[in-house]
């Protein structure tokens, strides 16, 4: 490497340490030929889910160049949102009492896409004013392989959960990419440090994981409480527990997350009403109320139908009486998602006369098929 790329690449590294990247690799545009082949393997097996958009962009999700067939080296950055220290910020601190509703520790915070990519535009400006060339910048919502470029790069490597782990700042970071036209020196890739270690299999609730490195979505509470667009499946309900947007467990459970540190981004700090929420607090909801609670939160984009479904799965798990009345009211709510999920919450936690009761009552004006069903074949 010459003086002047030295420099350049020095500079630009503390640029992005200056506007919250906790990490800076380099990897080419060619480095992840496997990419493909094994995302057409995840879409054979259906894993994907309702996720259509991932087979309608899968040639050009395949590489970099299938995206942008100028690009000649891809930047890869981190930016840490590790969860604070106090235990009631732990991943799973929910898990203890079943009264409050567990946020992925990505969610507490702002949407992540908005930190991200003006920071992201930022350093792309500064590396075109210092170097030339030209840049593209990209934060999880266009088809890149973020992760394969993430461990070619260095910045990790693909757990057996799928998601990269760095030894640096374990499983809790944000990647964002920056592909650039300039030949840049390479980083070198990340090996996998996970040896006979299979503790993010074990710890999933829902089994989610066929086998190392591979990854179910269908199975998965993330997709479940986040991208599953309709009522989700009996069979994950009890299993869900209260997780009421995300599953952390897996990577919760690494052990390479001993080396992570709490977010030194301001933003990407949890919010306080975020952390272990009350469940009774959040099935008082209206629309009006979801909108102002998750401002600038990425829960909003799932919309309050979504959210309560969550909520009311969670609910239905708590065993707890309090919040019968609660749910009773969204019985009657608006939306049939919610409606027919507040069904399966009121039989968990009601006695078998009163649920026959509303039973008898709800289904001589129910007229949405999918609620007509919770309440005829709701069980225990």
């Amino acid at each position: 490497m010459d003086l002047k790329t030295q420099k350049l690449l020095t500079a630009f590294e503390e640029k992005a340490h200056a506007l919250g990247f906790d990490g800076v690799r380099i990897t080419a545009a060619d480095s992840i030929p496997e990419a493909g082949e094994r995302l057409r393997h995840f879409l054979d097996k259906g894993y994907e889910g309702s996720m259509g958009w991932m087979a309608e962009t899968a040639d050009r999700r395949s590489s970099p160049q299938a995206l942008w067939p100028e690009v000649s080296s891809v930047i890869m950055l981190a930016m840490n949102y590790g969860p604070g220290n106090a235990p009631h910020e732990h991943p799973l601190a929910h898990l203890a009492d079943k009264t409050t509703g567990g946020i992925s520790v990505y969610a507490r915070h702002r949407d992540y896409h908005d930190v991200i990519k003006g920071r992201l535009k930022e350093l792309a400006s500064f590396l075109v004013s210092r170097s030339g060339g030209d840049v593209k910048v990209f934060v999880d919502t266009a088809p890149v392989m973020e992760k394969p470029l993430g461990e070619a790069a260095g910045l990790g490597w693909q757990g057996k959960h799928t998601n990269l782990v760095s030894r640096e700042l374990g499983s809790w970071f944000f990647l964002g990419a920056i592909f650039t036209t300039l030949d840049l020196p390479l980083s070198g890739a990340e090996r996998d440090h996970c040896g006979s270690c299979r503790t993010c299999l074990d710890s999933c609730p829902t089994n989610a994981f066929p086998a190392p490195y591979q990854l179910d979505a269908r199975r998965c509470i993330s997709y479940l409480t986040i991208e599953h667009p309709g009522p989700i499946p009996h069979e994950f309900r009890k299993a869900i527990g209260n997780r009421i947007y995300g599953c952390d467990d897996c990577l919760a459970a690494c052990p390479w997350n001993k080396f992570a540190e709490a977010a030194r981004e301001a933003k990407l700090i949890a919010r306080k009403e975020l952390i272990n929420p009350q469940l009774a607090d959040l099935l008082s909801l209206d629309d009006a109320s979801f909108r102002k609670l998750f401002s600038g939160s990425p829960i909003k984009r799932i919309g309050r139908g979504k959210f309560l479904r969550n909520v009311l799965i969670a609910a239905g798990n708590s065993g707890e009486p309090a919040l019968i009345e609660k749910v009773d009211a969204l019985l009657a709510d608006e939306d049939p998602l919610v409606r027919s999920t507040a069904v399966w919450a009121f039989r968990q936690l009601s006695a078998q006369e009163d649920f026959q009761n509303r039973k008898t009552t709800a289904l001589r004006v129910e007229t949405d098929e999918s609620v007509r069903s919770e309440w005829l074949h709701a069980q225990i």
